[in-house]
């Protein structure tokens, strides 16, 4: 691995596991190389003898407390470069005569401070996806560990009537790379509700995270699958089942539409009830109409046009017998 120390791999980290028989410090052993490890003792306590066995032992009590470490998968390097800023200033300090009982800890304690600054991997989100941001390095094995999650999502289901307008959004509830993120669309016809691979064709002309298919015809009826890709790798799969059921009678549209209209009716708030003003064929013809006021607006009426008429006659007749 190119980010570990430039002698560590696997079978060395193995060997330093039996020689040292220190799990507790597995995230010494996953970013320096046992090579590191042995120098530095040997410039503190010589090339052989008890003091080197102490210095080991030493050297396996200090990081007793990074057993078990997880980081972010994403972080390597860096806790690399912290590491290998470490293994350089022991050895300065073995080579000033200095002791590992108090190089050690110092150092530990460091390393400490350092994997505490580090982002954090992020929680796995349910139920699908490759999520890279939530993948983790185990130091106790020198391994790191993805969410154990399908690369398929579940079906989802859309019922679209006949004529209408269907869309699929292909989004995920994870966070996606920033960059070099894909979409490809698949169809399987024939009213196949189904993630099997197998049956699904390509839709050359389908891009982006959303589709649309207006208007929607029976022929449409089927499973949509959209695949995620992150540097032309699958991430994630969606599918969404389409249903399309058939438009409702003519007749039937129409009794929905009054019934909106009905539904949506609302006496206005400025609107108030106005007195009744009857006419005088309203007067006449409904006797309940003939209240005590309206009687005395008749006889008014009855005497107005009474007045009238006489006077019409009397004018009449001076002028018919002037002028004889």
């Amino acid at each position: 691995m190119a980010l570990l120390a430039q002698d560590s791999a696997v079978p060395c980290a193995l060997v330093a596991l039996t020689v040292f028989r220190a799990p507790a410090w597995a995230c010494l052993i996953c970013f320096t190389s046992y090579k590191e490890r042995t120098r530095i003792c040997q410039i503190f306590a010589g090339i052989q003898g008890p003091e080197l066995e102490k210095c080991q032992e030493a050297f396996s009590s200090a990081f007793a407390d990074l057993a078990d470490i997880e980081i972010n998968y994403n972080e390597r390097s860096h806790l690399h470069d912290a590491f290998t800023q470490m293994t350089h200033s022991l050895q300065e300090i073995a080579a000033a005569q200095g002791s590992f009982n108090v190089a050690f800890p110092d150092a530990a304690e460091k390393m400490r401070k350092v994997i505490m600054k580090l982002k954090g991997a992020q929680a796995c989100v349910p139920p699908c996806g490759f999520q890279d941001v939530a993948r983790r390095f185990l130091c106790y094995g020198c391994y790191s560990k993805a969410c154990n999650f399908p690369l398929d999502c579940p079906v989802q289901d859309l019922t679209v009537t006949r004529g209408q307008q269907a869309k699929f959004s292909c989004t995920v509830n994870f966070q996606l790379p920033k960059e070099e993120i894909t979409y490809s669309w698949k169809f399987a016809g024939g009213g196949l509700r189904t993630q099997d691979q197998s049956y699904f064709r390509d839709i050359p002309r389908a891009q982006g995270y959303l589709a649309r298919i207006r208007p929607v015809q029976p022929t449409h009826s089927g499973t949509f699958s959209c695949s995620i890709l992150h540097d032309q790798r699958p991430v994630a799969r969606l599918y969404f089942f389409l249903n399309v059921t058939s438009a409702p009678p003519r007749g039937e549209i129409e009794l929905q539409v009054s019934f909106r209209k009905v539904l949506r009716w609302a006496p206005k708030e400025t609107e108030t009830l106005e007195p009744w003003r009857p006419s005088l064929g309203e007067l006449l013809a409904r006797p309940e109409a003939l209240t005590p006021g309206n009687q005395c607006l008749l006889a008014a009426l009855a005497a107005v046009a009474s007045a009238s008429a006489t006077l019409m006659v009397w004018v009449f007749f001076r002028w018919y017998f002037k002028g004889n």
